[in-house]
Formats: structure tokens, sequence, C-alpha cells
């Protein structure tokens, strides 16, 4: 090859990595600028991954927790306001972990600025929000990289069990059925208690949701469960649908192929009465989602807080995993949780002369079998996390192809934030998910979205 084809080659395949030089992936000229906006709770999950690059940005509402990030690194810019923040003009990517209410607003904004972003879940909690970002990621999406922070993803058993389900072991597919068991009842806002800290700029973490007096309630979690004391709130977060529901859904969502689904409909004989302030413990909600290459039309069921599906066979105890799936064909049924799964042929005598395992050699290959591995660092978390973040920072640097991409997860969340407004109207929804609309409960349309606090936009 000739010098000058060689030139040619490397600045085409450089066009997405500004800033980066091509010297080797873990050159220190190759390490990402990276901001860590919410840089508590889950924010601590990403210590050891976003180590390995250039931390240029922190910012966080609680200014003690900045200061104790500080320490870490000590030589990047701290903020306490996130829109300041997306300013820093060094910024590559930007890892957000902040009040779910916010995860919207922060993820466009960087999209805005064609930065990389990787945002716990959920998306958004609207589902205008979540379409927002989403189609901000496909306008982007040949410069820029994202990871929906559903890490339980990066277990092999997600993929034993799409191959279990793609090579028929239980037939043609027809329902699947995921539950969550966690109950965390409240009954309503907090009431008034006390004034914020000097430390806490309790302003900006009600960021643009309606304002609601401070109580230190709010603030009382640990690192590791701090969103279990605002996210069942409809202001700020959307329960269990877009916590542990946004994991165990994911099970299914490697499996089946879907995109947005046909209907939405919960099961108001089951689910709690609505409470305006406070999101559903018991919830059901049923969603149709149409045929696609490889299946016919399926359901997709959402159980939790206490309803269940009906187990497949009377020796198994369904309500003994706390979080999983249920895959129901016409030849047999698959119980899968995040680390394990059990096979339940229905035909006679037990036959599963239908059904032929691939060999290894045609095994889905584990997440990150591309990615070099993460340097080691004590403490270091789980390898299901730091592989899924790795898989995050690779592909900002190479192909900006991830396995929980703005489109996969934002399609996960808009089916779920559905059912909530089914609930919330109670009736069921027919719905285009080209357009984003309801097209049987008018309505309806206007629990999609939600009103904002003057001075706050989503699209800034």
């Amino acid at each position: 090859m000739k010098r000058r084809q060689f030139l040619n080659t490397a600045t085409a395949g450089s066009l997405f990595l500004p800033g980066l030089a091509l010297r080797g992936q873990n050159a220190p000229s190759n390490k990402l600028n990276i901001a860590l906006i919410g840089v508590w709770g889950r924010g601590t999950a990403h210590y050891d991954a976003i180590s390995t690059q250039n931390v240029v940005a922190l910012c966080d509402i609680n200014e003690n927790r900045l200061r104790e990030a500080g320490q870490r690194w000590p030589h990047a810019k701290t903020y306490v306001d996130w829109r300041k923040c997306l300013d820093q003009k060094d910024i590559d990517a930007v890892v957000i972990c902040t009040t779910d209410h916010t995860h919207a607003f922060i993820a466009n904004w960087a999209l805005n600025r064609q930065k990389h972003v990787y945002c716990e879940k959920p998306l958004g909690i609207t589902v205008e929000e979540v379409r927002t970002v989403r189609a901000n990621y496909i306008r982007n999406r040949n410069k820029v990289a994202t990871q929906h922070g559903t890490q339980r993803h990066a277990y092999p058993n997600f993929n034993r069990i799409r191959e279990l389900i793609l090579d028929g072991a239980i037939g043609e597919l027809k329902t699947v059925s995921l539950w969550g068991t966690r109950q965390i009842r409240k009954p309503g806002y907090l009431p008034v208690e006390g004034t914020p800290p000097s430390h806490l700029n309790y302003d900006l973490w009600i960021g643009p949701s309606e304002y609601h007096p401070y109580n230190p309630g709010y603030f009382s979690g640990s690192a590791g469960s701090n969103c279990l004391n605002w996210n069942m709130y409809w202001d700020f977060g959307v329960g269990q649908i877009g916590d542990m529901g946004a994991h165990t859904m994911d099970i299914a969502w490697n499996a089946i192929d879907a995109r947005l689904p046909l209907s939405a409909e919960a099961d108001m004989t089951v689910s709690e009465k609505f409470n305006p302030e406070v999101t559903p413990v018991e919830f059901k909600a049923t969603f149709e989602h149409p045929a696609n290459s490889w299946r016919g039309p399926i359901r997709v069921v959402w159980y939790q807080g206490g309803p269940m599906p009906k187990s497949p066979h009377p020796a198994i105890d369904l309500k003994t995993v706390g979080h999983a799936a249920l895959f129901e064909g016409t030849k047999g049924a698959l119980i899968g949780h995040f680390e394990s799964r059990i096979l339940l042929p229905s035909v006679k005598d037990g036959d599963m002369t239908y059904y032929k395992p691939r060999p290894a050699s045609q095994l889905i290959p584990p997440l990150g079998w591309k990615t070099p591995p993460m340097p080691a660092a004590p403490g270091a978390r789980p390898a299901r996390e730091s592989i899924f973040q790795w898989e995050w920072i690779n592909a900002c640097k190479t192909d900006l192809k991830t396995s929980c991409d703005f489109v996969y997860g934002g399609d996960l969340i808009e089916q779920m934030l559905l059912g909530l407004v089914s609930y919330r109207v109670g009736k069921k929804l027919m719905y285009d998910g080209d357009a984003g609309r309801v097209t049987n409960v008018p309505e309806a349309n206007q629990l999609l979205r939600r009103k904002y606090r003057p001075g706050w936009t989503l699209n800034g």
C-alpha cells in the first residue's frame, strides 16, 4: 500500500474519533476526557472504569460528595449545575448518574454537543423524553456511542436464553411474562421538614420537576440504594418500572427482538388504585407485539409488587425468584433469571427430539468479546459491571457499537412507560409507535409528556 493510500485509510477510519490519536487504544493520547455527572449513588459504580481514562469534570448538587470525588480526581473541574458542566469544551464523553427525572435532560443536551453518553436507567420518565433522546441519538449515531445502564446485560445467561428461544427449545414463542416482587410503599410526597443544608443545592436537585419542599428523607439512602428514597414519586421517577423493571425486562428484550408495542393495557383488577403522588406497587400490564422475521405475534406481560404469572409446573414456585422472566411456547416453557435458567418441555413424556442445541462454535459471543480487559483495580466491581462499562468506553474509541444503545434501551423503557399511561387512564391503549401517539384514547396523549418548571428545557 502506498503511503498516501495508507494515510487516506487511516483518516477515514478516524472520522468519529475527534482528538484521539491513532497510536494504540490504550495510549495516553487515546484516553477519553470524561465528565461524571452524579458522583455518588450509582456514580460510585463507575469509578474504576472511568479511572482508566481522563476524568476532566465532576458534577453533583451535593458539594460534600463533590469534594470526596475530587480527592480521587484532583485535576478535574467541578460543578454543581450540569448545564454549566456540559459547556466545558474538552469533554468527549459523559456518564450520567443523577436522579431519574434529569436523565433525559442531561443525555439530550450531551448529544446536542455530540458527546458520547452512558446514561443510567431509565433513559427518561415520560414517553416524550425517551423518544426525544432516542431520536437525537439516531441523528448522531455515526458520531457517538451510547449505553443504557442495564449492566446485568453482561451476564452470559442472557445469551443462553436467547439461543434457546431462537433455536426452538420451547417451540413457537407465544407469551413472555416478567415480574418483580419488590414492595416499597409511600403514602405521598414527604412533608416539609427543616431546610436544605448549605452543601446541598436543593433547587438544582428538583431541577425541571414541580417543586416539592425539602425533606431529609429524600437523601437518607446509602450509595447503592439511595434511589429507593425518591424514585417512586411521579415527579422524580417511575418506581420499579424504571429500576429493577428495566433490568428484568432486559432478559426478554435481548431474546425477542421487539421494538415498540401495538398496544398497552394495565390490568386494573390487580393493579392498586391510582395515587397522583406515588407510582404503583402492585401493577400488571400487557403489551402486544407484532410478528417479526423469525416469530409470530407475541404478548409481553409485566407483573410487579405481588401479582404473578401462573407457574408452568406445580413443583415450581415462581415467587421464590424476586425478578425473572417466563417464556412460554407451543412445546414448553423457559424460566430465566439474570444468572440461571430452567427449561420445561411440555410435549408428551418430555420428548425434546425436536430441539437440537447449537454447537459451541455457534454460541453468541459474550458481551465484550472484542473489548480489551479493563485494568484491575483494588476493590473493583464484579466483572459484569466493568465489562459493560468498558464495552461503552471501547465503542467510543472504535466502532461506536454497544449492546444497549439508546435505541435498544429507549424502546424497552418506552414500552414500560406506556403501561403506566394505561394505568393512569384505566384503559387499553392502541399505540402508533412511528408517530408516538395513542390512537384510541385521546386524553392519554397528554400523559406521554410532563410539564417542566420555568427555565428548564429538554432540548438545550
